[in-house]
């Protein structure tokens, strides 16, 4: 597919729920660095936001409340649109992973930490740009006026009751989720800005309430309240004493608490579980195939001298790319493209293995369709359920037998030990000069759990040693 054609692509609300599931576990599997390193930048870029809707909304009292506020919330927009463009970790949209808990991908334990790490590198983010802003005494713009607004908008903050915040929490995050959801419909960078912005614009001007934001606003009300000279304070005609409200304990208790706890239910729950159980959880509760748990039973017909105590558990890959079976078969085979595979193992909900999908079973099936692909179709249409797969304690030595020896062709006997056809070659060249069609990608099973897989380069590079160390080849230049 080109760039053009990608980036005009847009997908249907089936295609949204896969992207959505890509971007929920990739939140999952970051490092703790990466993941507390974009959730600084995130809430750096909501703060930032948070300015440039301080900043559209002083003084704009003859403009009309709910102009005024809309005026805000699309400048306000550009927090999420910078989120979504660079790659920040934001809390809010961090919820998302449920859907990932939902599929069984991650534990419930794996999903809050990973909203703890993104929820303390956003306060962190917000922390540093509130620095900033204080040192550079922003709260003085317009006469005052500046800091007079961002006062009145911390104060208001800290007098829903507890209730209330925990209401506009869930209505705030309902909104955000869904703003991140419409990104999924296209592949277009512009397109995913644009369909920010009215939800975002929504859910501030109707003064709902997002934790992140807070993190920096209300701080930022208490950080002017108190290091905010005379001269200020006589500029807006207030004394900090109308602002005493505005200390931590209270902004803790009556705000970030039951707000964050509002985003959550929104979020995770209205936004992420709520289309999984449309999208998904039908369609996994429609697919009934049966786990595979047997092993292929591998032994050695021949002694050896080399190390027999490696086995597969120990050079195996345990985080390989998979496939669901209700995955379209589109994007199964781009997902084999993208990776460089020319298979994966197919898993069920619970992680366990139903099947092997491979180019070979597009391939055919294209044939066979005469390369009219058939509409809708899905992995569990043409994967394999005739799976090779091995014991996690299997030798190694086993294994790199089982891949390169037909034992059928190397002793060709019937179960009485006749022989079928006689040779007057040696072992060593019966070996050598068989056609042996064996699979290159080995899911591994322990105590029939689907555990990783094992690929032929994963058994080459095992045996490697046995060749000593790395040599290192100067090319020398041809002389004339």
């Amino acid at each position: 597919m080109s760039s053009a054609q990608t980036n005009n692509q847009y997908f249907s609300p089936s295609e949204m729920m896969a992207e959505a599931e890509k971007f929920a576990l990739s939140k999952a599997k970051k490092s703790s660095g990466l993941t507390l390193s974009l959730a600084v930048m995130a809430g750096a870029f909501i703060g930032l936001a948070f300015l440039f809707y301080i900043t559209v909304t002083t003084g704009s009292a003859d403009a009309g409340w709910g102009l005024s506020r809309l005026a805000g919330g699309i400048a306000f927009s550009m927090g999420l649109i910078l989120i979504v463009i660079c790659g920040g970790e934001l809390f809010t949209s961090s919820v998302l992973t449920s859907i990932s808990w939902a599929n069984k991908q991650i534990t419930f334990t794996k999903m809050v930490t990973t909203w703890a790490k993104v929820y303390i590198g956003n306060f962190m983010g917000a922390m540093l740009l509130l620095l900033i802003v204080s040192a550079a005494g922003l709260y003085q713009l317009d006469g005052g006026q500046w800091g007079l607004n961002a006062l009145n908008i911390a104060q208001h903050k800290l007098h829903h009751t507890q209730v209330q915040a925990f209401a506009l929490g869930i209505l705030c995050n309902l909104l955000v989720c869904l703003a991140i959801w419409l990104t999924f419909s296209s592949a277009n960078a512009m397109t995913k800005a644009a369909m920010t912005i009215l939800p975002v614009a929504m859910f501030v001007s109707s003064g709902f309430e997002h934790c992140v934001a807070n993190m920096f606003m209300v701080p930022l009300g208490i950080v002017i309240q108190n290091i905010a000279p005379e001269s200020f304070w006589q500029a807006i005609n207030a004394t900090p004493s109308q602002y005493a409200d505005l200390n931590i304990t209270q902004f803790v208790t009556a705000n970030l608490i039951p707000v964050t706890l509002g985003n959550i239910v929104g979020g995770a729950g209205l936004v992420g579980l709520a289309n999984w159980s449309i999208y998904r959880r039908p369609e996994l509760k429609a697919t009934n195939v049966a786990s595979i748990t047997t092993t292929t039973n591998i032994m050695t017909v021949k002694e050896n001298t080399m190390n027999s105590t490696i086995i597969i558990k120990d050079i195996m890959n345990t985080n390989p790319i998979t496939l669901t079976a209700e995955t379209l078969t589109p994007v199964a085979v781009d997902t084999l493209l993208d990776h460089h595979l020319s298979s994966a193992p197919v898993c069920d909900v619970e992680g366990r293995l139903v099947g092997i999908f491979s180019a070979h079973d597009v391939m055919v099936d294209l044939w066979c369709q005469d390369y009219i692909p058939t509409m809708d179709q899905k992995v569990v249409d043409l994967m394999s359920r005739d799976v090779v797969a091995i014991d996690a304690s299997d030798k190694l030595v086993d294994v790199a037998e089982y891949l390169c020896i037909d034992k059928d062709q190397l002793y060709p006997t019937t179960s009485m030990g006749i022989a079928t056809r006689f040779s007057t070659l040696s072992l060593e060249e019966r070996a050598k000069s068989m056609k042996v069609s064996k699979p290159r990608i080995l899911p591994v099973l322990e105590n029939g759990q689907f555990v990783g897989v094992v690929t032929r380069e994963d058994v080459l590079a095992s045996l490697r040693s046995v060749y000593g160390e790395r040599m290192t080849v100067i090319q020398e230049r041809a002389t004339a």
